[in-house]
């Protein structure tokens, strides 16, 4: 019997995949003749958040479903960056996305759950229906990651996970990546216990310099957690006795050792901004004030990594590009925010 949709589009980051989406992907094939699973944070370094790459994620929705081949015949995968400073470009991205696979007269649905404010998105497609799913079991990924990366025992998540993805998570241990994971997990849970006794929820204040030669952005290679071997903007936290742009010059130099003189680097600054994405950073609420430095083209100079950088280097723009899932945070789209206009 014809279904009553052509199309159900289900959205989600799937760290882990767990019985709760199996369900709605089981609801969602009961509504419609195909379904297509939008992978969220594609590209996106790997963290406590986001441990697992969009290929990983659909391979152990893959190894779920390997013994109904007629139901994953019935699925499209289709993975999204995320766009953490514009909903639109997001929403965009993802009608384009489907707009590939479905024709214009499809009949389309959007299945999901709305549990709280992170489920707004749900309400960005008021072209399709809307199909809710409920809450099955209680099930939340962030508690079955946090088990996982605090090497709780099996039995504590392992009933909340489909036997394919049980797989997945034991193959992953002895990657080199899960214990690097596991430090970082430990280090944002003691960094947060730290701040517990506080008596209000506290906001961080940081700065960033990009800065841009000759097709070329100025980048450091975190040597600690979190972010540990990531490559991200030369930058920190503000002290309590320097302006922004006094502690961003300050960074610039101790975690760089640019060789160009403060005067100059004062003078090229041509652009700044602040990004507040509340989710931006996993230590907290953490508010970035990056300013754009353009230096005159010309030979680029000598540069050494200090302080909280163990290497600083010159990274060309379209390399940018190639090592976009290997950035902390959200510094790539920092820099891509500021060479865009550029």
């Amino acid at each position: 019997m014809r279904k009553k949709y052509d199309f159900c589009i289900y959205i989600g980051r799937f760290q882990p995949f767990h019985l709760g989406h199996l369900q709605s992907v089981r609801i969602a094939l009961e509504e419609a003749e195909r379904l297509i699973i939008v992978i969220g944070s594609h590209r996106t370094a790997p963290n406590i958040k986001n441990p697992w790459t969009s290929a990983q994620r659909e391979q152990m929705i893959r190894q779920t479903l390997k013994d109904e081949p007629e139901l994953l015949a019935r699925i499209h995968f289709v993975p999204v960056r995320d766009q953490l400073y514009s909903d639109n470009l997001w929403v965009a991205d993802i009608q384009q996305k489907v707009l590939a696979i479905a024709d214009d007269d499809s009949a389309v649905a959007i299945i999901g759950h709305r549990k709280d404010e992170s489920s707004y998105y749900l309400d960005s497609f008021p072209q399709w229906s809307y199909i809710e799913t409920g809450n099955y079991r209680d099930i939340h990924s962030t508690d079955i990651r946090a088990a996982y990366l605090s090497r709780a025992p099996e039995a504590s998540y392992f009933d909340k996970l489909p036997v394919g993805v049980q797989v997945n998570l034991s193959t992953f241990q002895s990657d080199p990546l899960f214990e690097e994971l596991c430090g970082e997990y430990t280090f944002i849970q003691n960094y947060k216990k730290a701040w517990s006794v506080a008596p209000y929820p506290p906001t961080f204040v940081t700065v960033d310099a990009v800065v841009v030669q000759s097709g070329h952005v100025l980048i450091v290679r975190r040597k600690a957690h979190p972010g540990h071997g990531l490559f991200a903007l030369p930058g920190g936290f503000v002290d309590q006795d320097e302006t922004l742009l006094e502690g961003m010059l300050r960074e610039l130099k101790e975690e760089t050792g640019l060789k160009v003189p403060v005067p100059v680097l004062r003078g090229s600054i041509v652009d700044s901004h602040v990004f507040d994405n509340p989710g931006r950073s996993l230590r907290g609420r953490t508010i970035t004030h990056a300013y754009f430095i353009q230096l005159k083209a010309g030979k680029l100079p000598a540069v050494k990594g200090g302080d909280d950088a163990d290497k600083a280097l010159w990274m060309s723009l379209a390399d940018l590009y190639v090592h976009e899932d290997h950035f902390f945070e959200d510094h790539f789209a920092i820099i891509q925010h500021f060479v865009s206009r550029v």
